[in-house]
C-alpha cells in the first residue's frame, strides 16, 4: 500500500509498519490461526467506509445515510450464504469470541449447562474455560480426547451428555487436527434436547472449499472468524437455521454490539468473493496436502504428533522427547525466522504459558505458493534448529536459508525489503 500520508503525518507509526512489513516478508509464518489477505481485502479494510455509523441492519438502521452501507452488508451476506450454503448469515460480529458470546446470549441464560471441548485438548477459551466469560457466565462441563489416540471419543461425549443433559453442545476447536463427526454430535444432542453449536473458526476456508465436512444444515448455529483459512479480515460471522435468525440478530445488535465496522464488512465481502472462485478450492486442497506432509515429516523425525497426524491445516507436536518445552521451541524457531505458537498437549503436566507442545499450521505458507517440497525443507530446518539450539552459527545459517526461501515466495502485496 501507499503510505505517503502516514509517512508525512506520523513517521513513527509509518516506520513500525515498515518494520513489520519486513518481518513478514523475510520470515515464515506457521501460526495456524494466521494468514495473508489479498491486496484487495487490504484496500477494502483501509477504505473510507470506516467513517460511517450503521447501527441496525440493512433497511432498518438507526442512522441516516446508510443506503450504500446497506448494499455492502447485503452483498457480504449473500456471498457468505452462497459460500457455505447457509439459511441465514449475520456478518456484523467483530471477532470470534464476541460472535460466540452472541450465540450464548441468543440461546442460553446465565447458569445454563453447556458441553464443550477442554482447552488443553484442543478447544478454545470461549468454550467454557474458567478464566473466560463463557466459563464465568455459564455452567460448562467438558469432554476431551482419548489419551491413546488423541481423537475425540464420541461414545464418551454421548455418555457425558446423557449424564449432564446440557442445553447446548459445542463442537469446534483451536488445536484439534481431525475431522469432526457433525452428524454424531447432532444425534447425541437430539437425544438430550440440546442445541448444537459449531465453531469452525479454524477450518472455515477448508469447509467452504469442500475439502472438509460441513456442519451447515446439520447444526443449529455455526460461527467462524473470517481470517485464518478463509483469508479475510479480522472479524467473524454467525450462520444459523432460518428459524433462529431473529434471535441471533438481536443478540448481536443490540445485545452484544453497537455499530458494525463497515470497512471490515466490505473486506469480508471481498474475501467471500475470492473464496467462491475455483482457485480457492485449489488453495484449500494444497493447505491440507502441506499439513499432511509436515505431520509425516515430524513423525519420521521422531516427534510425537498429537492424534498421529492431521485432516486439516494444523497439528500439535509434543516437544517433550526432544528435551525442551513448547515455549523454548517457539523461541528457537523465532531465532531462525519461523513463527509458531506454543500449545498445550492433552493432559499437559506443564502450565499454559510454558506447555509441552507447539502448534504448527500451513495456511500462510500455502498462500505464498509453497508446496510439499518446500514444506519438507522447512521441517528439516525446524529439526536442525531444535537439535542445534545452542549453536549460534548453525542457527544463523538456517536463518539465511529461510530468508532465501522467503525471497522466492513473496507475500501477496508485500515486496521483500
Amino acid at each position: 500500500m501507499d503510505y505517503k500520508n502516514l509517512k508525512q503525518n506520523d513517521e513513527t507509526v509509518y516506520k513500525l509498519i515498515l518494520k513489520e512489513q519486513g518481518r513478514q516478508a523475510r520470515e515464515l509464518e506457521m501460526i495456524a490461526s494466521e494468514n495473508y489477505v489479498s491486496p484487495a481485502v487490504m484496500e477494502a479494510m483501509a477504505s473510507l467506509l470506516t467513517n460511517k455509523y450503521s447501527e441496525g441492519y440493512p433497511g432498518k438502521r438507526y442512522y441516516g445515510g446508510n443506503q450504500v452501507i446497506d448494499d455492502v452488508e447485503t452483498l457480504a451476506i449473500e456471498r457468505a450464504k452462497r459460500l457455505f450454503g447457509a439459511d441465514h448469515v449475520n456478518v456484523q460480529p467483530l471477532s470470534g469470541s464476541p460472535a460466540n458470546a452472541a450465540v450464548y446470549m441468543a440461546f442460553l441464560k446465565p447458569g445454563d449447562k453447556v458441553l464443550g471441548l477442554k482447552l488443553d485438548h484442543g478447544g478454545h477459551l470461549s468454550h467454557g474455560h474458567p478464566v473466560n466469560f463463557s466459563g464465568m457466565l455459564y455452567n460448562f462441563v467438558q469432554y476431551g480426547v482419548d489419551s491413546k489416540t488423541g481423537r475425540i471419543d464420541m461414545d464418551e461425549v454421548e455418555e457425558i451428555a446423557k449424564k449432564e443433559k446440557p442445553k447446548m453442545i459445542v463442537a469446534g476447536y483451536s488445536a484439534y487436527s481431525r475431522e469432526i463427526e457433525w452428524e454424531r454430535f447432532k444425534t447425541i444432542a437430539d437425544k438430550v434436547g440440546a442445541y448444537t453449536f459449531a465453531d469452525i473458526a479454524h477450518t472455515a476456508g477448508l469447509i467452504a472449499a469442500g475439502e472438509m465436512d460441513s456442519p451447515v444444515g446439520i447444526f443449529d448455529i455455526i460461527t467462524t472468524t473470517t481470517h485464518k483459512t478463509l483469508r479475510g479480515p479480522r472479524g467473524a460471522v454467525i450462520m444459523c437455521k432460518e428459524e433462529y435468525a431473529a434471535q441471533v440478530n438481536k443478540a448481536v445488535f443490540p445485545g452484544m454490539q453497537g455499530g458494525p465496522h463497515d470497512h471490515i464488512t466490505a473486506a469480508k465481502a471481498v474475501a467471500f468473493g475470492e473464496a467462491l472462485k475455483p482457485e480457492f478450492k485449489v488453495y484449500a486442497a494444497q493447505v491440507i496436502k502441506n499439513a499432511k506432509t509436515l505431520a509425516a515429516e515430524f513423525a519420521e523425525k521422531g516427534y510425537r504428533v498429537i492424534s498421529g497426524g492431521t485432516d486439516n491445516h494444523l497439528m500439535v507436536v509434543d516437544m517433550t522427547n526432544k528435551g525442551l518445552s513448547g515455549k523454548e521451541a517457539e523461541a528457537v524457531l523465532d531465532r531462525i525466522g519461523i513463527s509458531v505458537s506454543r500449545s498445550t498437549v492433552p493432559n499437559d503436566p506443564n502450565p499454559p504459558m510454558n506447555p509441552s507442545g507447539v502448534r504448527f499450521g500451513t495456511p500462510a505458507l500455502t498462500t505464498r505458493g509453497m508446496k510439499e517440497e518446500e514444506v519438507k525443507r522447512i521441517a528439516g530446518w525446524i529439526e536442525a534448529a531444535i537439535e542445534n539450539r545452542e549453536n549460534i552459527e548453525v542457527l544463523d545459517s538456517i536463518k539465511n536459508e529461510v530468508e532465501e526461501l522467503c525471497e522466492a515466495f513473496p507475500v501477496p502485496g508485500i515486496h521483500n525489503s
